[in-house]
């Protein structure tokens, strides 16, 4: 029954989310009424063959025709296009998001910088995936009249025509245990958002203040003196550069990547802890201000504790979901 589930995951894949569960609930039941009731492996290929290839079945369940590319290089196509267009997009938002970043002058709050970067974020993926979807398009719409073949049956990523042997190299993967492109594109974006922020911090972190038309801004950190950490910052943009990779590469959660990453979700909680024990990288300026603010009342030691335990926390509650899924 495995290649029978690895045929049906090929077949769902590319069919609109909504209508895959009832499809595979027919498509299941219509290859075990074609199966004898002792088959053996070999009548489970003879019923895959028969029924051919997963992207032509899942063509036919589909309301819509391909016309533009034909169905040999159609699914290649929209593989491919998976692929690189949220790459370019990520990539485009982050090179957006860094630039602007180095750029701040200080002139506006975080506020507008995260609404503009938001907004032109934006308008360039929207841009880069229009350029994406025309080059690729027009690549395979010329090849698709440049190239002949006596076949019409599609095309694999290896340039052969399917058959049953390929799903031995396709992994199983259920659904609770896959990684999103989205959750790896969402922590890289991030990973470069705080390491920018960082050797800004002087110009973009810090306590704003608007009265009489002016506006007065704080720095929250004393840059010396926070700098002196970078080694460390550097090795943990490392680290968290090296996790996404692997979920990149495993595409799943398992137990020895769920152990790994809750090494890691520790290891920027010890960072934090061991960077702000020394008050000297809090801007003197801003304690006053603050204190001033408070009426001298306000403990940084017990901001510091307040935000060590949520980021334990923080840590637990994801290394825990990462087994969670993993054990599923």
């Amino acid at each position: 029954m495995k290649l029978v589930e690895l045929y049906i995951q090929e077949v769902m894949r590319r069919l609109p989310e909504k209508n895959r569960d009832d499809i595979a609930l027919e498509l299941k039941s219509t290859i075990e009424d074609m199966l004898p009731e002792d088959y053996t492996e070999e009548d489970v290929r003879e019923v895959l063959t028969s029924l051919g290839n997963p992207a032509v079945l899942a063509s036919n369940y589909q309301d819509r025709p391909m016309h533009l590319i034909g169905p040999r290089y159609y699914d290649l196509y929209m593989t491919l296009l998976k692929i690189i267009l949220p790459i370019s997009i990520a990539v485009t938002f982050i090179v957006l998001a860094v630039s602007s970043v180095l750029s701040y002058s200080g002139e506006s709050s975080p506020i507008e910088i995260f609404l503009s970067i938001a907004g032109n974020g934006v308008l360039e993926a929207i841009g880069t995936g229009m350029q994406v979807f025309f080059w690729l398009t027009l690549t395979f719409a010329i090849i698709e009249r440049t190239v002949s073949s006596d076949s019409q049956l599609p095309i694999t990523m290896t340039g052969k025509e399917w058959t049953p042997d390929d799903l031995n190299d396709i992994p199983y993967i259920p659904k609770e245990k896959r990684i999103s492109k989205l959750e790896i594109f969402g922590g890289l974006i991030w990973t470069v958002i705080w390491s920018t922020c960082y050797f800004k911090a002087s110009s973009i972190v810090g306590l704003y203040e608007k009265s009489d038309n002016e506006r007065t801004f704080t720095p929250f950190f004393d840059q010396e003196v926070l700098i002196g950490y970078w080694p460390l910052v550097v090795i943990l943009i490392g680290l968290e550069l090296l996790l996404l990779l692997r979920k990149w590469k495993a595409g799943v959660w398992t137990r020895k990547l769920a152990i790994v990453n809750a090494v890691y979700q520790f290891i920027p909680v010890l960072a934090f802890m061991f960077v702000f024990r020394n008050m000297e990288v809090l801007n003197t300026d801003f304690i006053d201000r603050v204190q001033e603010l408070f009426d001298a009342s306000f403990n940084f030691q017990w901001l510091y504790l307040t935000v060590s335990v949520g980021l334990l926390v923080t840590a637990v509650v994801n290394s825990y979901d990462g087994f969670k899924k993993a054990y599923k």
